[in-house]
């Protein structure tokens, strides 16, 4: 960091408030070290529930005088980069000391009453917190001096030691918020010691509403800006210089907005109304703090949405309808062309000779069709003013979301691909598949709709069906009848076989080609069996299959044939006795 610049005016100021502090500083330590810590000391004898603290207290205030000393008589001898330095230092150890204090009259007050070192105790604190306002102040005064000058600096100086020379103003404006905190305990606690705080109230309260009007102000500038920064780099994702930038501010933003939630604790401390600064961390916040959630904040946060809300609609109402009226009318007029689409797809599809499946053609009808739409969401989202490029890859990241809780379903849609690409069944066909049998009625990529000849109604996941063997009654034009007829051991061979063959070749849906096949099959434990094998188209496989087996029964009691029912030989032995 570059050597501080300073003016002869502020030299001459600093001097001056050099000598007030080292008074100051030899005041409170005098009054610490010879009054204060001999009866924190005696006390520590009495009160057996507080011991514990009052010593850790005891040893703090005791090494923090010490090196405060110290360092108040090494940065007095110093250089003026190394006093830089050295002041930093000696606030945040002024800091610590209050903080330290403020906990040690807790502590005293907090003694039983009829305790002897409680009075004395309290006396020595009230006597010593009378001055240290005076030393807060000014140093408070001598910071704001220095924060002044480094943060113009800052402003003119080059990139190498510009972002030190900015980390150092941030560590000045903590070290300003620990001055605050620093007071408003101070305030606290000779409030607890019974000592008059209006001077210093009078002082206090006005600086927090400043702080606090101050970065109220810097939140919701850096909202507007950021908002108008990331429209910019919506239309223009390229700009790494307004990245950084945007960047930047976000954390500055995240600073300041912590800076408020400080200082309305501390107002909240001094009974400072804080409902404007509340409702501004309510709009501005991440996240929601339980501290503020109180009804008058919430009510001033509505009642301002309410208002930007009325004024942007009166501003811009004609406007927004113009832009509803054109986004529904082109969602209308691509639906229109949508059906259109479909339209003439599946014309053109029934018209061409390709051999497609049903399942393939209504792909590629409502396929067509939702391509048309989409385009015409895109088209219509474009006009009202939405960038496409972050909808789309929300998209994508959507996708890949929805993909991997959908896994079942995307196995149904995979297998369905199959069914479409290899085509086992279609509409129409009558199938056995998982188990189930019955005409298909719909498919889709998901799943398929069986009507079963009792007409019942089933749809079957199509991994179910493709993991299983597939039966497809009606995929072939033509069908071979299986029959199997029975006579007696006493009929007649021949003739048997020779009134089978009239049955057959007589019935007019029997194919003569392939010729029908009619043999004696088995000799059975009660009949001899022949089998019967026409053949015919698939759609009169069952009217072969019973009006051959009525005409048989016909035909067999006609001409003397017995059906044999199944018999069985019983042989008795008698045993003579």
């Amino acid at each position: 960091m570059q050597e501080p610049v300073k003016s002869d005016t502020l030299r001459k100021k600093t001097a001056k408030l050099a000598r007030m502090e080292r008074s100051l500083y030899q005041a409170v330590f005098l009054f610490l070290a010879f009054f204060i810590l001999p009866a924190i000391a005696a006390s520590e004898e009495t009160s057996i529930v507080s011991a514990g603290e009052l010593a850790e207290s005891i040893a703090r205030i005791e090494g923090s005088i010490v090196r405060l000393q110290e360092l108040a008589n090494q940065t007095q001898q110093s250089s003026p980069l190394d006093a830089e330095a050295l002041e930093f230092r000696l606030d945040q150890r002024i800091i610590r000391l209050m903080n330290d204090v403020t906990r040690l009259v807790r502590h005293a007050v907090a003694l039983p009453s009829d305790n002897p070192d409680r009075n004395a105790l309290e006396e020595r604190l009230a006597e010593d917190l009378a001055d240290t306002d005076q030393l807060l102040f000014q140093r408070m005064e001598a910071l704001q001096a220095r924060y002044a000058l480094n943060r113009e600096k800052s402003q003119t100086a080059g990139e190498p030691d510009k972002f030190a020379l900015q980390a150092y103003v941030h560590g000045l404006e903590n070290l300003r918020m620990g001055y605050i905190a620093a007071l408003v305990n101070l305030i606290e606690s000779r409030d607890l010691l019974g000592l008059p705080n209006e001077d210093i109230r009078q002082k206090v309260e006005p600086m927090l509403y400043r702080e606090a009007e101050k970065t109220s102000a810097r939140i919701e500038l850096f909202r507007v800006t950021l908002g108008e920064m990331k429209a910019k780099l919506a239309k223009d994702t390229t700009n790494t210089a307004m990245l950084s930038v945007t960047n930047q501010m976000q954390l500055e933003r995240a600073v300041e907005i912590g800076r408020l939630e400080a200082l309305l604790k501390y107002m909240t401390q001094l009974d400072i109304d804080t409902v404007l600064y509340r409702s501004v961390l309510l709009r501005e916040s991440s996240g929601v703090s339980l501290r503020l959630l109180d009804r008058e904040a919430i009510g001033r946060v509505l009642e301002d949405s309410w208002e930007a809300t009325r004024g942007a609609a009166a501003k811009n109402l004609p406007e927004m309808l113009f832009k509803l009226f054109i986004f529904v009318l082109i969602l209308f007029a691509f639906r229109a062309l949508s059906h259109l689409t479909g339209r003439l797809v599946r014309s053109a599809l029934n018209r061409s000779s390709a051999d497609l499946s049903t399942l393939l053609k209504d792909i590629l009808v409502s396929g067509s069709g939702a391509m048309v739409m989409l385009l015409g969401i895109l088209v219509a989202l474009s006009q009202v003013g939405v960038s496409l490029g972050p909808a789309l890859a929300g998209l994508g990241v959507a996708g890949f979301i929805i993909g991997f809780a959908l896994q079942d379903t995307l196995g149904n849609f995979a297998a369905g691909g199959m069914i479409l690409i290899y085509r086992p069944y279609d509409v129409d066909d009558f199938v056995e598949v998982a188990g189930v049998s019955g005409l298909v009625k719909k498919m889709n990529l998901v799943s398929t709709t069986i009507n079963t000849f009792d007409n019942q109604t089933l749809v079957l996941p199509n991994s179910k069906i493709w993991g299983d063997v597939i039966k497809n009654v009606t995929a072939q034009k033509t069908r071979r009848v299986d029959l199997v007829f029975g006579i007696s051991y006493s009929d007649d061979i021949d003739k048997a076989e020779r009134v089978l063959r009239e049955i057959v070749e007589s019935h007019d849906k029997v194919l003569p080609e392939p010729a029908p096949n009619i043999r004696l099959h088995t000799l059975g434990d009660s009949s001899v069996d022949f089998i019967v094998r026409p053949w015919t188209k698939t759609v009169d496989y069952w009217e072969v299959y019973w009006d051959i087996t009525r005409e048989v029964k016909v035909r067999f009691d006609r001409d003397g044939i017995s059906i044999p029912f199944p018999q069985r030989d019983i042989h008795v032995h008698r045993q003579e006795s």
